[in-house]
């Protein structure tokens, strides 16, 4: 008998390379923790230490982001549409 597969967070796009929305409410709770991370770093670190800071914050967001949808969504793969 084998084990049920683990539900994907995040599903692969139909074209590209990547994932789409979210298809579960824990995906969904990352991408509003990711967005406001980001809109509360920019109202705290721009006036303190300016866009150099603001992007560093934004890209280890965004690398963050990339690691959970890698480890919880579907293989990532290039795909030109269909199954």
């Amino acid at each position: 008998m084998n084990p049920p597969d683990r539900a994907h967070w995040f599903p692969s796009k139909r074209y590209g390379w990547g994932w789409g929305p979210p298809i579960v409410w824990q995906g969904w709770v990352v991408v509003a923790i990711f967005f406001i991370l980001l809109v509360g770093g920019a109202f705290l670190l721009m006036p303190s230490g300016g866009a150099p800071v603001f992007v560093a914050y934004s890209m280890v967001l965004s690398v963050a982001l990339v690691l959970v949808c890698w480890i919880t969504g579907e293989p990532p793969r290039w795909r030109w549409g269909g199954k």
